[in-house]
């Protein structure tokens, strides 16, 4: 179905992801001015990746992509995720490889585990 509520589409899912990564990447990008290796820029811009959603997701229900592309992310009985769930959320998504295993809903491994749904706003 179409509409607020409705699942999100994956392209949508995708594309706030890219967004996600590139806001956080030039976040790691300024660990050049605390002198860490390229090594250790790349880990700040995952802890920012961390970071926004444990921040963002139970405060707005969304990161800065998804509000772009116009989806956001919730319980699946409503409301908004809590602070553990979405620091967890975020812990999953960062090793990607949960999202990558959807079910006929398109809700990921990291979904099901916080009991989280992405729909459009």
């Amino acid at each position: 179905e179409d509409g607020p509520g409705s699942a999100s589409p994956a392209g949508r899912r995708a594309g706030a992801f890219v967004i996600d990564l590139m806001v956080c990447g030039l976040i790691g990008g300024l660990g050049v001015f605390v002198d860490a290796s390229p090594h250790g820029r790349n880990l700040i811009g995952v802890a920012a990746f961390v970071v926004l959603y444990a921040c963002l997701l139970p405060t707005t229900g969304q990161t800065y992509g998804m509000r772009l592309l116009r989806i956001r992310v919730q319980r699946v009985s409503g409301g908004l995720l809590g602070f553990g769930r979405a620091l967890l959320r975020g812990v999953l998504v960062a090793l990607l490889v949960p999202a990558l295993f959807t079910d006929r809903d398109g809700r990921g491994i990291h979904d099901r585990l916080v009991d989280s749904v992405v729909v459009r706003s």
